[in-house]
Formats: C-alpha cells, sequence, structure tokens
C-alpha cells in the first residue's frame, strides 16, 4: 500500500517550532519509525508552506491512502477542503496538538469533513495511528 503523509505549513519546522505544543520530535525521526514498523507500507513524505503545492501534490493521486496535516490551512482552506472532496481514496487528517483546547479559530476545520477520520491531540503518534489503522483495514 503506497501511503502519502502530507503536511502543511510551518511542520518543516517539527521538533524545532513550540515544542511544548508539537513536541520535539522531528519530522524525519517520526518517518524513520513509521518506515521501520510498517516495513510492508510504501510510505511517502510531502511538506509544503504553500497552499496550491500542497493541492497540485494530492492532485497526482499516485497513493491508495492519505494521511494530511494541514497545519494552518485546516482552518480556512476551501480550497484544500475541495481537492480533498474529490480525492476517492481513504483519507485521514491529523493533528498534533488538540486543536480543540487551544484558540478559538484553531478549534474548526474545514478540511475534516472530506476525510474519513480525524485524529488530534496524540502528538506525533497520530501518524503512527494513522497508519496502523490504514494497513489494518483497507485493502
Amino acid at each position: 500500500m503506497k501511503i502519502l503523509i502530507g503536511n502543511g505549513p510551518n511542520l518543516n519546522l517539527l521538533g524545532k517550532r513550540e515544542p511544548e505544543i508539537y513536541g520535539k520530535v522531528s519530522m524525519d525521526s517520526v518517518l524513520q519509525s513509521l518506515r521501520e514498523e510498517f516495513p510492508s507500507a510504501e510510505i511517502y513524505f510531502f511538506q509544503s508552506n504553500s497552499e496550491g503545492a500542497i493541492i497540485d501534490r494530492l492532485q497526482q493521486e499516485d497513493f491508495d491512502a492519505l494521511i494530511i496535516n494541514p497545519g494552518a490551512f485546516t482552518h480556512y482552506s476551501y480550497a484544500i477542503a475541495d481537492c480533498l472532496k474529490n480525492i476517492s481514496v481513504p483519507k485521514i487528517e491529523v493533528h498534533i496538538s488538540n486543536i480543540y483546547q487551544r484558540e478559538e479559530f484553531r478549534r474548526k476545520s474545514v478540511t475534516a469533513e472530506h476525510c474519513n477520520a480525524v485524529l488530534s491531540g496524540f502528538g506525533t503518534d497520530g501518524y503512527r495511528m494513522s497508519v496502523e489503522f490504514l494497513m489494518r483495514n483497507i485493502k
């Protein structure tokens, strides 16, 4: 199974940016752990600070499942929401922090309704939980 993990703005700073909220683990470490734990999965990764680049990548649809952390685009990108709506593969939205315990504007996701599931507040374990679910339930 080909799984694309797509991250939005500022998640390239994972491990450095606000470690009290996002933790001290880099995305490279997360990916390495995922590839070791799930060797039968083909895990690809994409991150961009640009809304259009994220949409362009998702529209390639060269993957069997998607794990997406849209970052700040979660809360206002109807363009990414429309893109997700038109992708037929299973999709899981992941948030490292619990968006419902944060600022008011972060408590709304315009992208979530176009995903099959949402994980919020499990730290970077949300990525692992998503891969595990996909590997167990999607054929």
